[in-house]
């Protein structure tokens, strides 16, 4: 990127042998997603795969948590937004996972600490993903009368339904074992660890060929049954006719308040 465009939120960095890594950097957030967040995650995710030098993309984050999901300012701007807006910024989420999930560079995900909502939808766009001992997880959505329905079809083409039924619309928080049994994740290792076994995975690519493996992943995507611009836009309009709902009123009004929402029973 140039000196102009250089984003705030994340860091990319691109090493001699055309490892990109990719940084969600908001520790002081636990890198929530916001607006400015997602924009540069989307034009970090084009320049990366139109980048004929960059041959792997690790997707990290500095601090304790890899993304904590929405971002509370964010948040708060979809309670007082319209429909049109509600729409337009879900479709903002929607482009970046869209992005990042076609980028045409394995993308090897490298979590820790935790990882809830959007954290998930991220994940679920790796090609692989290594998590470490101790992390959590969690679609936490309904928590909230909300939906992960932008998510949903990146977090279901990852996890399938049968497995997705059994955390998709429970917001328990679940562990790295039950993300590997999930799909979610390809390895657990301890945090000390982690590196080294981002590095195992990133080592074979750097013996294949460049196009054969883009044009591999494009292949896998297109057999497996690639998210459809109609599943999107489908995801979009259920979430915006949740926003509308009483239970999400009293939801997201609950948790700025700091209060257990009328339906929570202990």
């Amino acid at each position: 990127m140039t000196e102009t465009s250089r984003p705030e939120t994340i860091r990319i960095e691109i090493d001699a042998r055309g490892v990109a890594t990719l940084t969600l950097a908001r520790p002081e957030r636990h890198n929530a997603l916001s607006a400015q967040m997602m924009d540069e995650l989307s034009e970090a995710a084009r320049r990366l795969g139109e980048d004929s030098s960059v041959r792997v993309v690790i997707l990290a984050a500095e601090g304790e948590s890899f993304c904590a999901g929405g971002d509370l300012g964010w948040m708060r701007e979809q309670m007082r937004a319209d429909a049109a807006q509600r729409a337009r910024e879900a479709r903002r989420l929607a482009d970046m996972l869209g992005l990042l999930d076609r980028l045409p560079k394995p993308l090897i995900g490298r979590i820790q600490g935790q990882a809830f909502g959007g954290g998930l939808g991220m994940i679920s766009v790796c090609d692989t993903a290594i998590g470490v001992t101790g992390l959590k997880l969690g679609l936490t959505e309904v928590r909230l009368g909300l939906i992960p329905a932008t998510i949903g079809p990146y977090v279901i083409a990852r996890l399938g339904a049968a497995r997705a039924r059994r955390v998709f619309f429970s917001p328990r928080i679940f562990g790295p074992e039950e993300a590997l049994s999930l799909d979610l994740l390809a390895r657990v290792v301890p945090p000390e660890d982690l590196d080294a076994a981002v590095e195992a995975e990133v080592a074979p690519y750097l013996t294949a060929a460049p196009g054969a493996v883009a044009d591999s992943k494009a292949l896998v995507r297109r057999l497996g049954g690639s998210v459809t611009p109609e599943a999107v836009d489908a995801t979009i309009a259920a979430l915006v006719a949740r926003w509308e709902t009483a239970e999400a009123e009293e939801g997201i009004a609950a948790f700025f308040e700091k209060r257990a929402p009328a339906w929570r029973h202990s």
